[in-house]
């Protein structure tokens, strides 16, 4: 059986070419149309979808607050359509706290000009996400279906169980950091892309003010949506966050995000670390900024003296670069596969042997703590 999908939003063009192009993968079947977000509620009450895709302004009530009441009442995989401006990231950032999952620009002119590429990228975050959905009680590939509501209890029973995950083609890995290697750190690294924004508030709302280390972030983002993350990660933080500009020292206590449509390259010296913000127009690297790109330039200023972090997203961004840092000596982790959004790039560098770790979202701040022997 196909995934059940929800289509909402209040221009019916936009309406019927999103069912259209949902609808060429017999994977997904686009069960219903809404036209407020009050209609989304109550259809999502009553027809159980594996995913929504969900507008951010209409009448009515607006996504935000839809979103709001369906995470209460029946909670759903949410795909958040989100114009390119600084009022549609913040927004969609908004969204996302809510309880939506991911979200895409809404470009019409793709839209309508039947993009395959637009067309393609949509179907496959569709499906990714209904892979997640509380309502789904189907698996494709490897992928289980996961309670957005009851992912914490699952994560505390493991702990306490104790139990530990062996992916095939690397060490066995616990769930929990149980003691410091004793390694000295330079520099943490974070590489992440769908659910992304969601993880890097939980985990980094957690550090203190006097946090020992730089901090630099990849997080897969249009230009026009870096800024307000930045801004928002900034004013909930203890730390400092920026999105990082070109020049930028870096220094201990403070994150850089990379600005997106954009590489962020790490230089100078260990002792002496700044950061470049370069325009890349190459076809090779299809993530701009790139996790790859990142971690090795970091491994070439910071050699060892890095902790790697991959979370989750979809694709294997991150998986090079963190090789690159290990052969250096760098410590890397992943974040586990069941409290992923999408666990694609954590599982790239699980399954090619490069992490020593896989953690569950709400034991990474605190093992970071431990490994780096702060607090």
């Amino acid at each position: 059986m196909a995934y059940k999908v929800l289509v909402v939003d209040d221009s019916s063009f936009f309406r019927r070419r999103v069912t259209d192009i949902l609808n060429k993968d017999p994977q997904l079947d686009v069960i219903d149309v809404a036209v407020n977000g009050q209609e989304a509620v109550d259809k999502a009450l009553a027809l159980k979808p594996d995913v929504i895709t969900m507008d951010i302004e209409m009448p009515v009530l607006n996504g935000i607050a839809a979103v709001k009441k369906i995470m209460a009442q029946s909670p759903t995989a949410i795909l958040m359509f989100s114009s390119l401006t600084h009022q549609g990231a913040k927004s969609t950032l908004e969204a996302l706290e809510a309880g939506a999952l991911d979200f895409l620009p809404k470009k019409f002119s793709e839209i309508a000009q039947n993009s395959d590429e637009a067309g393609s990228l949509l179907r496959q975050r569709v499906v990714q996400l209904a892979k997640k959905s509380p309502a789904s009680k189907r698996s494709l590939s490897s992928s289980r279906p996961v309670s957005l509501r009851n992912s914490d209890a699952r994560i505390s029973t493991r702990k306490s169980l104790g139990s530990s995950v062996a992916p095939t083609n690397t060490k066995t890995i616990t769930s929990t950091l149980t003691a410091s290697s004793g390694k000295n750190y330079s520099l943490l690294a974070i590489g992440t892309s769908t659910g992304g924004p969601v993880a890097l508030q939980k985990i980094l709302t957690q550090f203190p003010q006097d946090f020992p280390l730089p901090i630099i972030m990849i997080q897969h983002m249009p230009a026009t949506f870096t800024h307000a993350f930045a801004s928002r990660l900034n004013s909930l933080c203890k730390i400092n966050v920026k999105e990082a500009s070109d020049g930028d020292i870096l220094k201990p206590g403070c994150a850089y995000l990379a600005p997106g449509g954009r590489q962020m390259i790490i230089a100078g010296t260990e002792n002496a670390a700044k950061i470049k913000i370069i325009d890349d127009n190459s076809a090779k690297i299809t993530f701009k900024p790139s996790v790859d790109v990142s971690f090795g330039s970091a491994a070439k200023i910071f050699g060892g003296n890095v902790l790697g972090i991959i979370l989750t997203g979809m694709g294997a961004d991150g998986r090079e670069g963190a090789r690159m840092l290990k052969t250096k000596g760098a410590t890397i982790w992943a974040q586990d596969e069941q409290s992923c959004v999408v666990y694609g790039m954590p599982q790239a560098v699980t399954a090619a042997g490069i992490s020593q770790l896989s953690l569950p979202l709400e034991a990474i701040s605190s093992s970071i703590f431990k490994e780096i022997k702060h607090g």
